[in-house]
């Protein structure tokens, strides 16, 4: 509305003739909206127009629709040969061959090679999905006919069939560490319990000392014991499937204090009173 009375303010000041017919005011409406190289685009789009993944029919229906918005008038030969030229080749070369009159005959004849074309495309994809199950069949039988059922042989030995042992699985039953065996435990030094407070030790490795060397004993502190329960019994349990538990258990003397001495790998408990951190002021 305000570019209309815009352009009726104008013409009076110009003393121009107004606006009365149909004619003059589409040709305000295409100055007013319609840009100068708007004809330039539609050539452009009609020239470099191709079928593509079209139909024949939506083809034909955008050349028309380029060439009417351009306002082209061409003769029919012109629109034929322009439309032959966009259209795919698997089409053109068939409907070269082919007599018509006008472009209609042309387009029609188009169309009917696009839809022969697709029934052969459609039977021909029907064909092969049903030639390929028993290919497939076939092929699983074979498959199975050659495969034979895997025998082990007899010279293979025991210690090729046993998966292999990780060294941290490994436990030494005399240290009861980890990563070696019994056999090649590193500690080589061997407790002997004699009674309930009683213990000798000796190196199994040979040492250059005298066999008429007498051994000292060392016998355990004895004192109040400052633990909240009992940790564990020296002595092994029939229950018991591993020998985690079996630690080596007495006492000794810290700064005028008795305590209880643990000495082994993987204790379950690991826990002292609050008496004992307030006499030993920790």
């Amino acid at each position: 509305m305000y570019w209309w009375t815009t352009l009726e303010r104008e013409r009076r000041l110009h003393k121009g003739p107004p606006i009365e017919y149909w004619n003059d005011l589409r040709e305000a409406l295409r100055r007013r909206h319609i840009p100068s190289y708007y004809n330039r685009e539609l050539m452009d789009k009609l020239q470099r127009l191709q079928q593509r993944t079209m139909s024949v029919d939506e083809y034909r229906q955008k050349m028309k629709l380029y060439m009417m918005r351009g306002s082209i008038r061409e003769n029919e030969s012109t629109t034929i040969a322009r439309f032959l030229s966009g259209i795919n080749l698997e089409i053109r070369d068939r409907v070269e061959l082919l007599p018509y009159q006008d472009l209609n005959d042309l387009v029609q004849l188009c169309i009917k090679v696009e839809q022969q074309n697709l029934r052969k495309t459609s039977s021909c994809k029907e064909s092969s999905c049903s030639n390929s199950y028993p290919r497939r069949e076939f092929e699983r039988e074979e498959s199975t006919l050659k495969e034979t059922p895997k025998e082990t042989p007899k010279n293979i030995s025991k210690d090729m069939l046993t998966p292999p042992i990780r060294t941290r699985d490994v436990k030494c039953f005399k240290c009861f560490g980890r990563g070696n065996l019994q056999a090649q435990c590193p500690n080589q030094k061997t407790l002997y319990l004699r009674g309930i407070d009683e213990y000798t030790s000796y190196d199994e490795a040979p040492s250059g000392k005298e066999e008429g060397e007498d051994n000292e004993r060392v016998y355990p502190l004895e004192g109040e014991l400052m633990m909240i329960q009992r940790s564990l019994n020296n002595q092994s349990s029939m229950n018991q499937e591993t020998q985690r538990e079996n630690i080596f258990h007495t006492r000794c003397k810290v700064f005028e204090h008795v305590c209880s001495l643990i000495v082994g790998s993987g204790s379950c408990y690991n826990c002292c009173s609050t008496r004992m951190v307030e006499k030993l002021n920790l």
